[in-house]
């Protein structure tokens, strides 16, 4: 195949969990054959990645090349965007925020109650 022909994509890692390997996601419109009104369409590639350097949200150059594996046809030419990802998972913000609600509520049960009724004792004296 000869250099001028391969073909070039700009997608975004979505999956690093392999060695060498990143699959990255393309996006691109077409449209619609009936109404013409534009719809995105989504492939998802293995790319090769041979230093593992790639993280999941990077967007990342591709270039198409002879087959490496089963899956693998493409290679990760260049890093366009790092893109920093929170390292905190959904799971534990829950996990967090339900122990600051009863810890919370444990607090609010031990310190006594000094509110509307207190102060009507006060004026109630005066």
């Amino acid at each position: 195949m000869s250099f001028e022909r391969r073909k070039v994509r700009i997608g975004t890692v979505v999956s690093d969990k392999m060695d060498k390997t990143v699959v990255v996601t393309v996006e691109w419109r077409q449209p619609y054959a009936l109404y013409r009104k534009s719809v995105k369409r989504r492939t998802k590639f293995s790319a090769h990645d041979s230093e593992n350097q790639y993280k999941v949200g990077d967007l990342v150059r591709i270039l198409e090349g002879r087959p490496i594996s089963k899956t693998k046809r493409w290679r990760v030419v260049e890093l366009l965007q790092r893109e920093e990802i929170a390292e905190v998972q959904p799971d534990e913000i829950v996990v967090e925020a339900t122990e600051e609600i009863v810890a919370e509520a444990e607090t609010a049960e031990e310190e006594p109650a000094t509110g509307e009724s207190g102060e009507g004792e006060k004026e109630a004296d005066e």
